[in-house]
This record gives C-alpha cells, structure tokens and sequence, in this order.
C-alpha cells in the first residue's frame, strides 16, 4: 500500500501537468473569440480580471500569510515589477501573434524558449553546459538562420516570446514565490495600468467591455472577463502537478503546448508551411529531442550515483558501530 500511494500520486500530477499545458496549447482558440476588441485591449482586461480571479482563489483558500513578508522586501518586489513587465510584454506579443494569423510562429517561440533558457543560464549564471546542451544551442541557432531565411526576416515573434519567458523565468527563480503568489503579485503591478486604459476606452468610446452594439454584447464582455479565470486556471493545475511529478516528467509535458499551438495552427488555421519552415522546425525539434535525451540520461546517472552513495553508507554503518563500540 505504501508503494502504491506515490504512484498514484504521480499519476494524478502527470494528468494535473497535462490538462495544465494542454489548457495553455489550446490558447489560441480562445483569443480569436475576443474580437473586435483589440489586442491591447484583450491584454488590459486580462490583466485587470487575472488579478479578480487570483485574489478570489486566494481568499477561498485563506492563502494570503506570504504577502506580509513580501512587502518588507523592496528587492524583492522590484523584481516582482520586473517579472510584471516581462509577463506584460510576452502576453501581449502572443495575444496579437494568434489573432494576426502568426499561430505557427508563437508556437516556435515555446519550442525554442528552453534553447534560450539554456543560453542565460551560460551566459548571465555562467553555468557549465554538458556537450549534448551545447551541441542542441547550436542547432537551435542555425535553425533561427533557416527560419529566418524561410520567412524572409527574423522571426521576431518567436524570438521576443523566448526571450521574454526566458528573462520571466529568470526573475521568478530569484523570486521565488509560488505560481499563483507570483500571478497575484504581478498582477497587483499590472491592475492600475490596466484599469486606466479599459476605462480611457470606455469613455472615449473604443471600448468594447460592456458595450451593446454590432458584433458586441454581455457575452463579449463575459468573454473579456473570463480571461482572467482562463490565466489563473491552468497556473492552478501546474502547481498541483509540480508537486507530484519529477521535474523530467514535467520538462517533457511542457513541450504539449507549443505541439498543440503547432497543429492548430496547421489545422484550424490553415497557416502555410513552406519547405524552408519545416526545415527550420525539424531542427528545432531535433535540438530538444537531443535535450531531452541527455537530462533524461543525466537524471538516471544522478539516480544510480545517489544509489550508490547510500549503499556505501549503508555498507559503512556497521563498521563505525563495531570500531565505536571497540574503542
């Protein structure tokens, strides 16, 4: 029965982890639905009802102890102002890539993040990579040359979200708060500005929450408000699978995002795939095949040394006793 309680643990957490990264890949179906609004617009009313929808969880759950200790520390919520901005920019980026038909191109955002991620973690923590985590940053980068020449430009779209969620991630380990402190805390920073602009649209008159008219109505602003449960759902769910699950499991389930982003894009979309893109994704692709192999391979040779390091305690332990107990 013991042994069997943390497998059933770990199963509830991978299905935690899935539904997570699958709400998150499924994200371009949603944003579509909130036109004519804008993309600023969108991005405003999802900050202004993600911090409605976070402080609601949050009062439900009577988890508000960690906030007292964060406000004593201004380092620390400088950062947080960071974190804030960071997360704004990425939002936004993606919220106008889906809704101007670049699909594809956000989804290679997430697929080469962890290549970016590897990238500041060299350059700016001055962390050893082994030679398959070098050998996996230099395809990436010659795939960003392909899909650079396929596009016939740089592809902005998915190098500003990689570069954004890698700087993001960045600041939260700093942080160090939770997924939903950290949600609540950024969009603390973000409720003002947000605030401001869906009210100067409402009285300007560009607005489109509450607005009844063409194309508008209570379920378009329903919509708008849903947005802020849609961002603080999935982030529940993570939290719960990274509790349950080894981190290798969740590095592998975070690549359902961007293949789902991917074949919508395909599918539902119908976004062109010239032979230079598919190019360029098939080395992406081979560059975190080649990732995941070596931390699965890493995380088994850190395993069996930890085995082996406790059998020799163990093996050691009567000796002590008897040279202890002699002496």
């Amino acid at each position: 029965m013991q042994q069997q309680e943390p497998e059933a643990g770990q199963r509830t957490g991978f299905w935690f982890g899935f539904a997570s990264y699958a709400m998150w890949g499924l994200f371009p179906l949603y944003w579509p639905l909130l036109e004519p609004s804008d993309s600023l617009e969108i991005l405003a009313n999802r900050m202004l009802w993600s911090l409605v929808a976070v402080a609601g969880i949050l009062l439900a759950t009577r988890h508000r102890g960690w906030v007292r200790p964060l406000l004593r520390q201004p380092a620390r919520l400088a950062m947080c102002a960071g974190a804030a901005a960071v997360v704004s920019l990425n939002w936004g980026v993606y919220i106008w890539g889906v809704n101007s038909g670049h699909v594809v191109e956000t989804s290679l955002g997430y697929f080469i993040n962890p290549l970016v991620t590897i990238a500041f973690g060299v350059l700016l923590l001055h962390e050893r990579l082994r030679p398959a985590q070098w050998t996996a940053v230099g395809v990436g980068a010659a795939a960003v040359v392909v899909l650079a020449l396929g596009y016939g430009r740089l592809p902005w779209i998915a190098l500003s979200l990689a570069l954004s969620f890698a700087v993001y991630g960045l600041l939260k380990k700093k942080i160090g708060l939770s997924g939903l402190e950290s949600l609540a805390t950024e969009t603390a920073f973000q409720f003002l500005p947000a605030l401001g602009y869906v009210l100067y649209l409402a009285f300007s008159g560009q607005g489109t929450f509450g607005r009844t008219g063409a194309g508008y109505g209570w379920g378009h602003s329903g919509l708008l408000a849903l947005s802020g449960l849609i961002t603080a759902v999935p982030l529940l769910c993570f939290g719960a699978a990274a509790v349950r699950v080894p981190l290798t499991m969740l590095g592998l389930l975070q690549y359902l995002a961007p293949v789902f982003q991917f074949l919508l894009g395909l599918a539902v979309f119908h976004e062109e795939m010239p032979p230079a893109r598919w190019a360029g994704f098939s080395l992406v692709w081979a560059a975190l095949a080649l990732l995941t192999w070596d931390a699965v391979r890493q995380t088994r040779r850190n395993r069996i040394a930890l085995q082996q390091a406790a059998a020799r305690a163990a093996d050691a332990a009567p000796a002590a006793r008897d040279a202890a107990v002699s002496g």
